[in-house]
């Protein structure tokens, strides 16, 4: 069987970005690693990406995008727009789906630097990949912090969350449930929860958070717990943490023949606002989105040792239909 990267990585007992840094020659790599990284290169005999070895120096024209999902409708569009971006601009892209699997993202992050990429967008929802804070690339980020020499282009997710509430608020609402992520960081729905909260409190609302994220809950463990916090009828309006979500209470709803409550959904493709009835949305700006993690990625690959900061947080609207 062909030796890959992540066995010389598991037999010199180093991670994927390592030797990817010693067969490219990066500094600061110490004489042990060196060695090591050679010695299972040697055993195993392995052979680096000729291609890639072929570019150093040199322009890729490629650039690398770890997205969580693709079939979700939100990274569908963005990937869609910095594909179009980067087309007219020369570039071709590499796109790998981490499926919200820790080390499916290591795996891609390590091939990425080691086919010699010119830089990495990513929207990692996986939390502690040490291996960001060691590649030694231009990456930027969507909407997550990955590491301090990352900067990030975001969002505006707590006025999401205040939009939302309001909406639910001049619904009637009078209990909302706010469905967010299972994990207490600053992750784009839980600022999007903390909005809503802020919001609900100064109006007396009542509202509970329900924790649910797509990287602990299969769609079937997701149907099954909605239909059970629908069939107690006991809230009477619904902030999701995204689009499908939305749409998944809606037609719980509808297929139990429970009364229609206000739900409002996040992101506001294309899709949804063009085909979609009966649910509001917090409407993301994606072509500016991709805008700026295209600038914020060149001027990086351009600069690599300086520092930038995070670009100004892009505002979002709500859309009713």
């Amino acid at each position: 069987m062909v030796a890959k990267l992540q066995d010389v990585a598991k037999k010199a007992g180093v991670t994927i970005t390592t030797v990817s840094r010693v067969l490219n020659d990066f500094p600061h790599v110490s004489k042990k690693t060196h060695d090591k990284v050679y010695a299972a290169i040697r055993e195993l005999n392995y052979h680096p990406n000729a291609l890639a070895r072929s570019l150093q120096g040199k322009s890729s024209k490629f650039i690398g995008l770890i997205f969580p999902k693709i079939a979700n409708p939100f990274f569908s569009e963005l990937l869609n727009e910095l594909e179009t971006k980067l087309s007219s601009k020369g570039y071709k892209i590499i796109i790998a789906s981490s499926a919200n699997n820790i080390e499916a993202e290591r795996r891609y992050l390590g091939m990425l630097a080691a086919n010699m990429v010119e830089g990495i967008i990513t929207s990692s929802h996986n939390l502690g990949i040490e291996e960001y804070d060691e590649v030694n690339m231009p990456i930027v980020s969507f909407d997550r912090f990955l590491s301090n020499k990352i900067p990030i282009v975001s969002s505006d997710n707590l006025q999401g969350g205040r939009l939302a509430a309001g909406y639910l608020i001049k619904q009637g609402a009078k209990h909302i449930a706010i469905i967010a992520d299972n994990d207490n960081s600053q992750s784009p729905t839980s600022l999007r929860a903390a909005g809503a909260l802020k919001v609900l409190q100064d109006h007396d609302v009542q509202s509970e958070t329900i924790p649910m994220s797509d990287k602990l809950y299969s769609e079937d463990e997701k149907v099954e717990t909605l239909t059970k916090i629908l069939a107690e009828q006991k809230f009477d309006g619904f902030f999701a943490n995204n689009d499908t979500t939305a749409l998944l209470i809606k037609k719980i709803l509808k297929e139990n023949h429970l009364p229609d409550l206000p739900v409002v959904g996040y992101d506001g493709t294309t899709f949804i606002r063009r085909y979609i009835t009966g649910i509001a949305t917090i409407v993301q700006p994606i072509p500016q989105i991709a805008d700026n993690l295209i600038e914020l990625l060149f001027k990086r690959i351009a600069k690599p040792a300086e520092h930038f900061d995070n670009p100004e947080v892009l505002p979002v609207t709500l859309f009713a239909n």
